[in-house]
């Protein structure tokens, strides 16, 4: 396998199409991303998952989880029957999110000084909005009188 990979999917005589994650994958991001992708853990066997019900659509199903992996921004080995981009149809290019590429000009934005407010104010903000003069008059109200209770 090729350093940083993530996962790798493949068939086992025993259990079917399975998937694992390597140690460059924290083990609670792994499991979560595989449950999502309708695989359980094998028990007795860390870091291995297996397919739910493999026998509906199962190699679709593993081609798709490869799939959502990779759009995910994830490596992932796959054997040749299981590899979306090495068997059926022509499938869109695979492209980083560039989620880390956007968080790293964010702060690199936030971090810089900004052209908005080269200078404080220079006006108080009671001298932008006159207060009105209070009323000369004293108001009123008047309440419809309360009668003896409630009416049947």
């Amino acid at each position: 396998m090729q350093p940083g990979t993530h996962f790798a999917f493949g068939t086992h005589k025993d259990y079917g199409f399975v998937a694992s994650f390597t140690t460059s994958m924290p083990a609670h991001l792994a499991h979560w991303f595989l449950e999502r992708e309708q695989f359980e853990p094998v028990p007795g066997q860390p870091r291995l998952y297996r397919l739910v019900e493999p026998e509906h659509d199962g190699p679709r199903r593993t081609r798709q989880a490869v799939h959502d992996l990779r759009r995910q921004g994830y490596t992932v080995h796959a054997d040749i029957a299981l590899d979306p981009a090495a068997s059926a149809g022509p499938l869109r290019p695979v492209r980083p999110n560039g989620l880390q590429e956007r968080r790293s000009r964010l702060a690199q934005a936030a971090a810089g000084r900004t052209t908005q407010r080269a200078a404080p104010p220079t006006t108080s903000p009671s001298a932008t909005r006159p207060i009105p003069p209070r009323p000369t008059y004293t108001p009123t109200a008047h309440l419809p009188a309360a009668g003896g209770g409630r009416s049947r």
